[in-house]
């Protein structure tokens, strides 16, 4: 059986740049039916008017909106934006720019407003188990689905069993898997500081085991039709996605 869904993320460098990968992603992983941007406050280009550059090409774009930076009343962004049907709403870190302006709002406000503002748009929310215990996340996902939260992407998983594991606390809901390669000891030392991941003793930092645990999951997933999206940050999307193609056939 085959996944739902198949989505990968690209990082919104430029225009230029999103057009020459989004061609890539055409070109070497055809199986993709979907693309995810997120929000980074290190470039000028928002995830929501990158989607619209995106959907001409490629008509299924999942921009992911920073709650912290709406402000009250303020206009939602792609909440008009003609033909896109998706977002993914997360909490958002403090910019590193202290002179850019945040919102005390939680992610479940934010979830709430698009479904009163914009309910044409499906919304979903993230799900991390690395970051708090797993009984305050789940009552996180509990709060989000009452909010109107219809789905959730993963913190990309690193461990098989943890990925098991979490399937089961996620039995039944509309889940986007995320795998993302961690290539060398300078990514690992990233993931570990930054989303403090932690990693299975025998978890290996060379491209062939991320691409090997990453087709293990996806055809765990295409047993039951789920839906994973690919983070592949750090290395060229033509030597991570092609090696992907015959676990998603």
């Amino acid at each position: 059986m085959s996944l739902n869904r198949l989505c990968v993320e690209l990082i919104p460098r430029s225009a230029d740049s999103l057009e020459q990968d989004v061609k890539t992603v055409q070109t070497v992983f055809p199986a993709a039916d979907t693309l995810n941007v997120p929000d980074l406050m290190r470039f000028p280009l928002r995830s929501w008017d990158a989607a619209a550059l995106l959907r001409p090409v490629f008509p299924r774009v999942i921009p992911h909106i920073r709650a912290i930076d709406i402000a009250p009343h303020a206009p939602l962004p792609g909440a008009g934006q003609d033909g896109l049907e998706e977002i993914l709403v997360v909490h958002g870190d403090p910019p590193a720019d202290l002179s850019m302006r945040t919102y005390p709002n939680s992610t479940e406000s934010i979830i709430r407003r698009y479904r009163k503002e914009a309910p044409h748009l499906n919304v979903y929310a993230a799900f991390d188990p690395y970051r708090r215990a797993p009984w305050k996340e789940l009552e996180d996902v509990a709060r989000k689905k009452e909010a109107g939260a219809c789905g959730f992407f993963t913190q990309p998983v690193f461990d098989y069993k943890l990925f098991d594991l979490c399937r089961e606390w996620l039995q039944g809901e509309n889940v986007f898997w995320g795998l993302s390669p961690v290539i060398g000891p300078r990514s690992r030392s990233y993931w570990e500081t930054t989303n403090h991941i932690v990693f299975p003793k025998d978890f290996s930092t060379t491209l062939e085991s991320n691409i090997a645990f990453a087709q293990t999951v996806l055809r765990e997933l295409g047993q039951d039709k789920g839906s994973a999206y690919l983070m592949p940050v750090r290395v060229k999307l033509e030597h991570y996605l092609p090696a992907l193609l015959d676990a998603v056939a």
